[in-house]
């Protein structure tokens, strides 16, 4: 196949408009077009992944983080970036990557670790907001199911756990049709009035496309009014870091050692725990600092991430324990995640995870 169908498969899990500002999600080096037989699949695209690739002949390397952050203003080989870069072009080899939009979609890396920590009843703990759209059209009665179906079918009408969403009025719509027209109803030339519906529905910014061609071509009209929206309501299925519950309350001790064990990783950093057991559980993979408030505003006992740092743990206030597992040690299962989504959806594609241990820091 080619790489642009694992790709765009990819973005319908985690829109590349999800990321956030400061990311570089997406096909970093390659050709979209180029044919692809195995694939790699890593948390850091280092040198010693891209070694792998070559020895297993793989030619597209998955990578949750991109190696690529910032603009490269030359290509010598000075540094491990711009060698992966070049080492990566001489054998055709592209990276691709799904980072902080797989982050902040419901069914992506945090849910990984709530699936791995045993939580229960798990929610986006900072919903994103301008991410939803509205749009309002004008449907002639007999046509109205046609053209809802159509629009649903598209992608719009969720909100939360409901599909088919909409808000319907009816009422008397206006046109006259000059030389050039073709009304559907009436005549060319003539005031015409009609019984209509004003319908409206929601939908995630990014198939814009999709939800209009879809009105469009199932609309009668020759020219179809509508209008689009753009919303600041939070999405409740896009956002930084989740929070859940245990099926069971823990004491603080028999928790960490859970967690421990859970995330494969040879520490925890933690604050003084509470005189009371865990029992609500906030989580972030990689770097959840910005997260704790909301954290502690959702009523968590705990917060699970990554890189704290010292005085940062004063934050906690007696309010909540900081768990701080380390970066790699919370998103390593993301590439067990990614793994489960391609073959979902191919079965038989050829990929697999990486053996190379990218964690750059290692513990005595």
């Amino acid at each position: 196949m080619k790489i642009k169908e694992i790709t765009d498969y990819l973005e319908t899990i985690a829109p590349l408009s999800y990321q956030e500002s400061y990311d570089n999600s997406g096909l970093i080096v390659g050709d979209k077009n180029a044919t692809v037989k195995k694939t790699l699949i890593t948390l850091d695209a280092t040198e010693e992944v891209i070694d792998e690739a070559i020895r297993e002949k793989c030619q597209l390397v998955i990578a949750h983080h991109p190696i690529v952050f910032g603009g490269l203003k030359k290509f010598n080989g000075k540094n491990y970036v711009e060698r992966v870069v070049i080492k990566a072009i001489k054998n055709n080899i592209a990276i691709y990557a799904i980072h902080t939009n797989y982050d902040n979609v419901l069914d992506g890396v945090n849910s990984k670790i709530c699936e791995r920590l045993g939580l229960v009843d798990c929610e986006i703990l900072l919903p994103k907001k301008q991410l939803l759209k509205k749009l309002y059209t004008f449907i002639p009665i007999a046509d109205h199911e046609r053209v809802t179906k159509a629009v649903f079918e598209a992608g719009a009408g969720y909100i939360g756990n409901y599909s088919e969403t909409s808000f319907n009025v009816q009422g008397t719509g206006t046109f006259k049709g000059n030389e050039k027209s073709n009304p559907v109803l009436g005549k060319k030339g003539v005031l015409e009035k009609a019984d209509e519906i004003k319908f409206e529905t929601i939908f995630p910014a990014h198939i814009e496309g999709k939800v209009v061609s879809a009105l469009l071509e199932s609309h009668p009209y020759e020219e179809v009014a509508y209008d689009i929206v753009s919303l600041d309501n939070c999405f409740s299925k896009v956002g930084s870091g989740m929070v859940g519950n245990l099926k069971k309350p823990l004491e603080g001790l028999t928790f960490l050692k859970s967690v421990k064990q859970s995330l494969k990783t040879d520490s925890i950093r933690y604050t003084r725990l509470l005189d009371k057991p865990i029992k609500r559980v906030a989580v972030c993979g990689g770097a959840g600092r910005f997260l704790l408030p909301n954290a502690i505003a959702a009523g968590a006992d705990v917060f699970v991430t990554g890189d704290f740092k010292y005085h940062e743990f004063f934050d906690a206030e007696g309010k909540i324990v900081i768990a701080d597992v380390g970066h790699y040690e919370s998103e390593q299962f993301t590439k067990d995640l990614l793994l489960q989504h391609l073959l979902e959806k191919f079965p038989i594609i050829a990929a697999r995870i990486s053996t190379v241990n990218t964690n750059p820091i290692k513990y005595l």
